[in-house]
């Protein structure tokens, strides 16, 4: 594959899921979960018109506050399919500072999951907005989020005044194909698809506004670089909301048509599992994350032998963890 990636993401999906549709695009290996690029992309549909019937549009930023479940890309997908921003939220975020970007983001609906580590996400939504407990599902007025018009859980359960997820795609039905058709035609690939926040340490994180040429095309370069082929499986244990996950590892797999393998959470142990079980060939991390996987008591017991590439980065990389991982793990 040469040249640059003139599309949005949304149309390469479809692309790939009509070339090869069989193909796995997306594995949960501690799930037993998989999705090959036909099934990926139908879930996407149902999701994107579900939010069409919502009434989210081209343009709307809609939030997402979550691990990386398995829901986390296929919404990622749908938002960009119709043209509207997708707000990558730190998980790690505290109630002050998902307000902050709640407000400044202009975000006019957000997913999010029960909890991560000692935060209650539910609860929190709902310290920030009370009106959210008494509002018929879409119909939010909330004076400190004037903008914000509903929350999705992206889970099991039913919370009050939150669209669950299947909820959501039961909405699908009831928008025309024509009407989803002419909306995906009225996409430009230079449309925003992404707003990432700085981590701020030189003042107030900063909302930078990402297209889909470009997260697509420096997806593409990273994975050229790897020699990435439709035959590579990537397990990745990095944050989706953050550029190392979306753009170095989703990116640089869908413009390859190859496969990728999220963890929800990081967990070493996991790691060398799922490249196991798996037969991944490329691996992504920070340096923290592959010295936590080389110093495991277990490490030996894993046959890594599928490796053959990865990323290492976020932090200064030390030159003998490199040469450990270029050694015992290919």
């Amino acid at each position: 594959m040469t040249g640059f990636f003139h599309c949005t993401i949304g149309s390469l999906l479809e692309e790939t899921a009509r070339m090869n549709p069989e193909h796995d695009a997306l594995i949960y290996s501690d799930r037993d979960l998989k999705y090959s690029y036909r099934e990926l992309n139908s879930r996407v549909d149902r999701i994107a018109r579900g939010l069409v019937a919502m009434g989210i549009g081209k343009g709307d930023h809609v939030g997402i506050w979550a691990t990386n479940i398995p829901d986390w890309l296929p919404i990622f997908f749908a938002v960009a399919r119709i043209g509207a921003v997708l707000v990558t939220v730190n998980t790690s975020y505290r109630p002050a500072e998902l307000e902050y970007v709640i407000r400044h983001s202009d975000m006019k609906s957000i997913f999010l999951i029960d909890r991560y580590r000692d935060t209650d996400y539910v609860g929190t939504i709902y310290d920030l907005i009370p009106e959210l407990k008494t509002t018929p599902k879409g119909n939010l007025e909330s004076a400190r989020f004037p903008l914000l018009q509903s929350v999705i859980y992206a889970g099991p359960h039913q919370h009050p005044g939150m669209y669950g997820l299947s909820e959501v795609t039961e909405l699908a039905d009831s928008v025309r194909e024509e009407v989803f058709e002419a909306i995906k035609d009225s996409l430009d690939p230079h449309d925003t698809v992404n707003m990432q926040y700085t981590s701020g340490t030189t003042g107030f994180p900063k909302g930078v506004m990402l297209s889909h040429y470009g997260i697509l095309n420096n997806g593409f370069s990273i994975g050229e670089r790897q020699k990435f082929t439709s035959e590579d499986r990537l397990c990745l244990p990095v944050p989706l909301f953050h550029c190392f996950g979306i753009t170095l590892g989703v990116m640089a797999i869908l413009t390859h048509g190859a496969t990728i393998v999220p963890l929800e959470t990081f967990d070493p142990l996991m790691v060398l599992a799922t490249v196991q079980k798996e037969r991944c060939t490329a691996l992504y991390g920070v340096p923290t994350m592959f010295i936590a996987e080389l110093s495991h008591p277990m490490f030996n017991m894993f046959d890594l032998s599928s490796l053959r590439t990865g990323i290492m980065a976020g932090s200064p990389c030390p030159e003998p963890i490199m040469r450990q991982v270029m050694d015992k793990m290919h």
